[in-house]
């Protein structure tokens, strides 16, 4: 039988060899060599030529290890991956033996959502199907998998994959507790659902058409009491059940300065934390989220804010709410003026409320990336729309067309005022963050930006295979190999992230 082209240890180390600036880790048991920090695929897209000149850029440069997963930007993620695969193979600035590819399945989303209702109507849905939620479904079960390896294959323009991961299974426990499933059910059930996964998977690792397999799990890091906790130790007896010569040899979790819980929380045996079971079992560990921290609900940005385009002010920027208030009602009685139906000037109205949601919630978003997220997804648009949209009326009066313009000026200067006050807290807390880094290890210090801080961190520390990092621009690229070619010595740290846990 004819070995399909795969990433091989020899083939890793030569390319170690030839990149001696950069630091490279043993992928555990696999034998495979990785650069310390890995591509990120979670938002690169086909279309998008910054997204293919940074994966370029990084595979030319030395990482050798891409990570990505069928429901990445619907599986335009793969295919990237694939096409840039083949033109740098085609130009031999790279074999295919040389490179690490890693996917996962286990979503349906976008079109695997889509397929999975047109089966549903068909009558043959996917068993063991967890319906989590509006356009959003799970699945572990082997024909769901089997058929997910296939389509990622193609995308990926394989004819085999390095490492394939269960991609959240803990979905599962989630659905279970919303529809109050007792644990000592849904328990059971979990490891049954991810037993017969593995069993599954051996069997791709048999067929050739990957070469080992494992799980990524937000779940990994969390207490043991934590509802949808996943358990290494549990995992590992469970591959051990499932073969004596198990293929389980990777696992992915985040971690970063914030989400200590993989280096700290000490929930497997022996009062052992994940990264040390997996080290003392030889698993490869990759970490994602190194730069995006959950904080409670907050999400974190550990890469240095940008400068102040003008001074935090939050009273300005109540005031400005104020007259943006204004400024709505006013434009709102010009258009509930005019003869138009009742249901477009209420759509209208729905467009041209954003300043009473400021009024009442603009300093509760939390963080930068929180508010960015409300400013850019929600407010924008509508404001845009409700412009456009009075701009096409005829028949609206002169003076009122001028309020319009009065309109659109006071959201550009109501949204900045606020976006600067969030910087202006971001700085502060990065800050703070980068202080207690540095003191909690000293190896940690030094480097600017912060963003090199954070990735310097995690890749000094023993146990980690690779950091995946999403470096959709070159000039990501570019930081990243400078924190690795700056990386000291990767060595127990635990000591240092004990003391960020107790100083957070």
């Amino acid at each position: 039988m004819q070995i399909p082209p795969i990433a091989t240890p020899e083939a890793t180390a030569q390319w170690r060899d030839r990149h001696p600036a950069i630091p490279f880790r043993r992928l555990g048991s696999t034998g495979l060599w990785v650069s310390a920090a890995g591509f990120g695929g979670y938002r690169i897209d086909r279309p998008n030529a910054t997204h293919r000149a940074a994966l370029r850029e990084a595979l030319t440069r030395g990482i050798n290890l891409v990570d990505t997963s069928a429901n990445y930007t619907d599986g335009s993620s793969e295919q990237l991956v694939g096409e840039l695969l083949q033109e740098l193979m085609a130009g031999k600035l790279l074999e295919r033996s040389e490179v690490v590819i890693v996917t996962k399945g286990g979503y349906l989303q976008g079109e695997n959502f889509a397929r999975s209702q047109q089966r549903r109507a068909a009558g043959e849905p996917w068993p063991d199907l967890v319906e989590y939620g509006p356009g959003l479904e799970h699945c572990l079960h082997p024909d769901f998998l089997a058929d997910q390896i296939t389509r990622s294959l193609e995308r990926l323009q394989q004819m085999a994959i390095d490492v394939y991961l269960l991609h959240n299974p803990e979905y599962y426990l989630g659905w279970a507790r919303k529809f109050d499933l007792p644990a000592e059910e849904a328990r059971p059930e979990y490891e049954r659902r991810l037993a017969l996964a593995f069993d599954h998977l051996e069997k791709e690792v048999a067929a050739g058409r990957i070469r080992c397999y494992g799980i990524s799990s937000n779940a990994f890091p969390n207490p043991v009491a934590s509802p949808d906790f996943t358990s290494l130790d549990r995992v590992w007896q469970l591959a051990n059940r499932v073969a004596i010569d198990h293929q389980f040899r990777v696992i992915q979790l985040p971690m970063n300065l914030l989400e200590t819980g993989a280096a700290t929380e000490a929930n497997q045996p022996q009062d052992r934390s994940v990264l040390e079971l997996a080290a003392d079992l030889d698993i490869g560990v990759l970490v994602n989220r190194p730069l995006n921290a959950v904080a409670g609900s907050n999400l974190v940005r550990l890469a240095d804010a940008p400068d102040l385009d003008q001074m935090a002010d939050p009273e300005l920027a109540d005031g400005l709410i104020e007259e943006l208030v204004n400024q709505e009602q006013r434009l709102q009685g010009a258009i509930f003026a005019i003869d138009i139906p009742f249901r477009t000037q209420q759509e209208f109205a729905a467009t041209t409320s954003g300043g009473r949601l400021l009024r009442e919630r603009w300093r509760g978003f939390g963080t930068l990336s929180n508010w960015r997220d409300v400013r850019d997804g929600y407010l924008l648009p509508r404001s845009r729309f409700a412009v456009q949209f009075a701009r096409r009326r005829p028949e609206l009066p002169a003076e009122a067309q001028g309020w319009v313009d009065d309109y659109e000026r006071k959201v550009a200067e109501t949204l900045a005022a606020i976006t600067a006050v969030y910087q202006a807290e971001e700085q502060e807390r990065l800050a703070l963050i980068r202080n207690r880094a540095e003191q909690a290890d000293p190896d940690w210090g030094g480097v600017r930006p912060f963003s090199q801080t954070a990735v310097r961190a995690l890749v000094s520390t023993a146990g980690i295979s690779s950091v995946l990092v999403g470096m959709r621009r070159p000039d990501y690229v570019h930081d990243v190999l400078t924190a690795l070619e700056k990386a000291p010595p990767a060595r127990n740290r635990r000591p240092g992230w004990e003391k960020l846990k107790a100083a957070q």
